[in-house]
């Protein structure tokens, strides 16, 4: 096994297991065997457990490091399709070597006197509780693709197979997870993170977001207009036309950040990801964006609740990435945030009377209401009134399959609004959650 050759395919997160098993396979009464051996076993049951893998274990895992492992000819596949020249050439040498591993009997990586635990390894059997870590539809694609290349005959059919998928779903992380945040990590703990990827010198990781709600659009009950506006200006940007940055304003509970996971929903199979930034963590927008600019997927950032007090000036590094610094924003990335303020910075009547003594007044009013106007697209969310709100009630409850008669249903819905937060669509969803508890209960 020539893993030593590989040249695209090197420093694989989870790679241990691989290395050990190979040297098993190639020295296998060396010291501590046995040690090596249970290890990787055990590394091996836990990535089958957190992802939810069955089958031959060996095939999975030799396919989830294909799939992860963000390279040269990986990175220009995603969402493209296969490429050729030098890069494709050097891809067969690899696939060659894998397709070695794949043709290799697990119980040859087994050393004289342990257990036999190949028997398992290679039939195993997974009880559907879903992945920790993936997606079901991502999962079982990789379950698939581990029995198309067992089944290559070729380097070059079992390289097709592999471009295949990363022209489906990408590579790495942001190919096979849809939303992400952002943290501070040594970077020792990146190069844990990524298994030594291209970006382990920065301290700034986006980190992938493993459990994302099922929203979607037509889950959130009227605002046709406002989600229409969304929808053209996410549709564009998906498809490579001009595109802009979007505000949605508005009042509490009406919607707006459900609109946005509703937008990623919608838009996943097409490339798009999204990663949630907070306010204190402004002055890292542009080592986010640098990591994620050559990348073939389209990015939102996302930054929800999006307000300033007066005395905060996180804001002004907004300000410049959006529009003012010297250098473009990238064409694959877009911001999007939700408000409950029009205009983002917080202003108060004593803001008069400081202007008052200034000699440029309008230049302080000018500071404080540019950021909004950086966003290009503004969209309103405004709270419905009680005919609005009782339809809400009323399509929820259909969906949720209570069977309560709407006299009922619209009386216990008012009384409940009056003590839980008024009319929006984030009450009658709270009631309606509130009585299908109820309702299972019984």
């Amino acid at each position: 096994m020539r893993i030593d050759e590989l040249i695209l395919y090197r420093h694989f997160k989870h790679g241990g297991i691989l290395e050990n098993l190979v040297k098993l396979a190639q020295d296998p009464a060396r010291e501590g065997a046995s040690e090596l051996y249970y290890e990787a076993m055990h590394e091996l049951i836990e990535l089958a457990a957190s992802h939810g893998y069955t089958g031959n274990l060996w095939h999975t895992y030799l396919t989830y490091l294909l799939a992860n492992n963000e390279n040269a000819y990986s990175m220009a596949c995603e969402i493209k399709g296969g490429i050729k020249g030098s890069l494709h050439a050097l891809a067969i040498h690899d696939f060659a070597i894998f397709k070695e591993l794949f043709d290799l009997d697990p119980d040859a990586l087994k050393p004289e006197h342990c257990d036999d635990c190949m028997t398992l390894i290679k039939n195993y059997v997974s009880e559907e509780t879903g992945s920790k870590l993936f997606n079901k539809r991502i999962r079982d694609r990789i379950c698939d693709l581990s029995i198309q290349l067992k089944n290559a005959a070729t380097p070059e059919a079992f390289g097709e197979c592999v471009t295949q998928f990363y022209k489906e779903y990408g590579v790495g992380k942001f190919g096979l997870h849809k939303a992400f945040r952002v943290e501070h990590l040594t970077r020792e703990e990146v190069r844990i993170e990524d298994g030594n990827n291209s970006m382990a010198g920065s301290e700034v990781y986006i980190k992938p977001i493993t459990n994302i709600p099922h929203v979607y659009l037509d889950d959130l009950v009227g605002y046709e207009q406002a989600k229409k506006q969304l929808i053209d200006n996410t549709e564009a940007f998906i498809c490579g036309r001009k595109a802009n940055n979007c505000l949605l304003f508005g009042d509490a509970g009406t919607g707006k950040s459900s609109s946005i996971k509703g937008i990623l929903n919608a838009y996943y199979d097409r490339g798009l990801r999204i990663i949630e930034m907070y306010k204190h963590q402004f002055r890292d927008l542009n080592e986010v964006i640098a990591q994620i600019k050559n990348r073939n997927y389209k990015f939102i950032i996302y930054m929800d609740d999006l307000s300033f007090e007066d005395f905060e000036v996180e804001y002004k590094y907004l300000k410049a990435v959006i529009e003012g610094g010297l250098e473009r924003k990238p064409d694959n990335v877009l911001i999007y945030a939700t408000s409950n303020r029009r205009h983002l910075i917080r202003e108060k009547f004593s803001d008069k009377a400081d202007r008052d003594d200034e000699l440029h007044t309008n230049d302080t009013v000018q500071e404080k209401l540019s950021l909004a106007s950086r966003f290009g697209v503004t969209i309103f969310f405004r709270s419905p009134g009680k005919k609005e709100f009782e339809q809400i009630v009323l399509e929820l409850a259909k969906r949720a399959g209570i069977s309560m008669s709407d006299e009922e249903l619209l009386y216990k819905a008012n009384q409940w609004e009056l003590y839980h937060g008024g009319l929006s669509g984030r009450t009658a969803a709270q009631f309606v959650d509130y009585l299908s508890g109820v309702y299972e209960c019984r």
